[in-house]
């Protein structure tokens, strides 16, 4: 496993300890981190407080990364995500996190892109498709 794939999964590690192990030598100090659903966290100062802040109200239960891709100073890690937050709502989905490194090995972007995990196939009637009277989720 290389360098970066190990930085990745200590992040994820972070989260499901509900601990820092060090996210000021994993991230810049100009780093720009993206949710899913919008919320943008614009330095490693942003990025501390967003998490010490999220882990007083919930917990990641599941953050199973299922693979990884590398090209030049970018990775794409493939993953699983459930959090169990305080309120009792749960939430899974899957999903991606597109990661531009420094020379250095620090990340520098961290884009999260999200999927719903709730498939169908609206054609399974017939040619006229059939969409689920819900609401869509966040991401």
């Amino acid at each position: 496993m290389n360098e970066r794939e190990e930085i990745i999964q200590l992040w994820f590690e972070m989260w499901l300890k509900q601990q820092d192990l060090g996210i000021d030598h994993i991230f810049t100090e100009d780093v720009i981190y993206t949710e899913s659903w919008s919320p943008q966290y614009r330095s490693r100062e942003a990025v501390k407080h967003w998490f010490e802040e999220w882990n007083t109200r919930g917990r990641v239960a599941v953050w199973d990364i299922k693979q990884f891709f590398h090209k030049e100073n970018q990775t794409v890690a493939e993953w699983y995500f459930k959090n169990e937050m305080a309120s009792g709502k749960t939430e899974e989905f899957d999903g991606i996190s597109l990661v531009e490194w420094t020379a250095e090995n620090q990340i520098k972007s961290l884009k999260e892109f999200g999927c719903n995990r709730s498939h169908y196939n609206p054609y399974e009637s017939g040619d006229t498709p059939r969409f689920r009277d819900q609401q869509a989720n966040w991401f």
